[in-house]
């Protein structure tokens, strides 16, 4: 089976890559989107590689990288009453929300903002760069996966 790429977004406030290199991994959970939430259950699979985007910062941007771990499997945040992403409506017996374990691989050396990546030829059709694309998991092709690690620190 080949390999998969995909672009994690996450609030640094909220959980940054300096966490998840501190932590060495992570259970991605709380996700709360039907179209992530199939990216998660259906097509994540351990060794896929992700792209560390930090969301609502200033500036955002890719921050580095880290790879699945784990196939997808039911969001344990979910069934928590305690948890800010309890879910009452999923059932351990029929889960609606699942998660993923990711690891951390490397931070680059800068910050790739998002103003720079709209003005690298061959990235044009990524849907972090579509206006409205707001999913927290977005796919990455092969090729933009390429440019993207190639790029100077």
């Amino acid at each position: 089976m080949s390999q998969s790429y995909w672009l994690m977004k996450s609030e640094p406030d909220a959980y940054c890559l300096d966490d998840l290199a501190r932590d060495k991994k992570t259970h991605w959970d709380g996700v709360r989107n039907y179209q992530a939430r199939n990216f998660i259950r259906d097509a994540m699979k351990p060794g896929d590689g992700v792209l560390f985007y930090h969301s609502n910062a200033e500036p955002p941007g890719i921050a580095g990288l880290a790879e699945v771990t784990s196939e997808g499997y039911p969001d344990p945040s979910a069934f928590d009453p305690r948890d800010i992403h309890h879910d009452p409506a999923s059932k351990k017996e029929n889960p609606t929300w699942y998660c993923v374990d990711i690891r951390f691989v490397k931070k680059f050396p800068r910050l790739l903002s998002l103003e720079s990546l709209r003005k690298i030829h061959g990235l044009e059709g990524m849907p972090l760069l579509q206006k409205g694309q707001r999913l927290s998991i977005q796919p990455v092709t092969r090729g933009q996966w390429d440019i993207i690690i190639q790029l100077p620190g």
